[in-house]
């Protein structure tokens, strides 16, 4: 078996498995429509906290000071 057949098969291997991932896919979204579109809002409104979690998790920890963002040493406020 030479490289370039083998190269093929695994090519043609990968098409036949995203084909099947394309009609499971289709099947399971036309089976469970009702399911996933009624929790379409609850998923919504889940993903601001998630996003805000994820998004900020390093907010404010930096260690790194950089002189021009200092305050000047007189104001203590």
């Amino acid at each position: 078996m030479t490289s370039d057949h083998r190269k093929n098969h695994i090519t043609k291997g990968r098409l036949v498995f995203y084909g099947f991932l394309a009609i499971a896919g289709v099947l399971l979204f036309t089976e469970h429509r009702a399911h996933v579109l009624g929790a379409l809002p609850f998923l919504l409104l889940l993903s601001c906290p998630l996003m805000h979690l994820f998004m900020h998790h390093n907010h404010g920890t930096h260690n790194e000071t950089n002189p021009n963002d200092a305050a000047p040493k007189g104001d203590n406020k």
